[in-house]
């Protein structure tokens, strides 16, 4: 097996087996190589027999709290094994990286969105502007002169995915037309040719996870936060998002290039339109 170079030293090649690893897990030949390497990265001593117990549990939670992910990131500190801890015991080459679009029609979505990038409120906090309007009228949002608008970050990814639509000859946008983030994802349920995957689902592989999803994330009392995804990046998602800020807000001033959201963290999961 190929030994690669990591901060904590050279390893074996270990790729991610393509699921959440946690209590009760039956994989003697994986398991036994984590708790090999937990033991070397000083995260012991504990029995390298295969059997993920409380023990192998409390070895991963001490390396999350000692050690960050592979862009320096603070680990979650949950004994869970997802990709994030699994890239940061075996090195980045060791977690998948998706970087190409699936489709002609995805990588449309994604190339106008990089376009939009920088595209700002007018005037800031007002969610109004000569560009942000045309997303919110792209959805039948009826705004008013010199009143504020409404949150867009839904009406972005409908946008986007409507351009894409038109420059390739598309007969209608799959997107689902709505302003809502919870309303979009409750209308794809069942809907013929269009996926919807969990947060559970694309946490344990998120290998489902294709560039040009939609990520969906439920705040609680009715609101959210949608944007699209270009790459899923070892473990963290390269985003582009409308109605937002640097930091990531569900209500900021324009539309940005993120890098930094988790996969765990999205709430909801992703919609997959890469079928057409």
């Amino acid at each position: 097996m190929l030994t690669i170079q990591t901060p904590l030293g050279p390893v074996e090649r270990f790729p991610y087996p393509g699921r959440l690893l946690k209590i009760g897990d039956f994989d003697v030949i994986t398991v036994t190589q984590v708790q090999q390497r937990l033991n070397s990265v000083g995260c012991g001593p504990i029995a390298e027999n295969g059997f993920f117990d409380n023990d192998t549990k409390n070895a991963i939670k001490l390396f999350q709290i000692r050690y960050p992910d592979i862009q320096g990131h603070t680990l979650v500190v949950d004994g869970l094994l997802g990709t994030l801890t699994w890239g940061a015991l075996f090195g980045s080459q060791s977690v998948p990286s998706y970087k190409t679009a699936p489709t002609p029609f995805t990588q449309a979505v994604i190339d106008y969105a990089t376009t939009q990038i920088g595209v700002l409120e007018d005037p800031l906090g007002s969610n109004r502007g000569p560009i942000v309007d045309q997303y919110q009228r792209a959805v039948d949002l009826i705004l008013k002169p010199g009143k504020p608008g409404y949150y867009w970050c839904t009406a972005f990814t409908y946008f986007c995915y409507q351009q894409a639509a038109t420059q390739l000859g598309l007969s209608c946008n799959p997107h689902i037309k709505t302003a809502g983030v919870l309303d979009h994802w409750n209308k794809i349920k069942n809907k013929p040719g269009i996926s919807r995957i969990t947060r559970i689902q694309a946490t344990a592989d998120p290998s489902l996870i294709l560039p040009g999803a939609i990520f969906i994330i439920d705040h609680g009392s009715g609101l959210g936060h949608t944007g699209i995804v270009t790459e899923i990046n070892q473990g963290r998602l390269v985003t582009i998002e409308g109605n937002t800020n640097a930091g990531g807000s569900s209500n900021g001033i324009g539309v940005f290039k993120r890098n930094s959201r988790k996969i765990s963290e999205i709430t909801r999961g992703f919609i997959d339109y890469s079928s057409f």
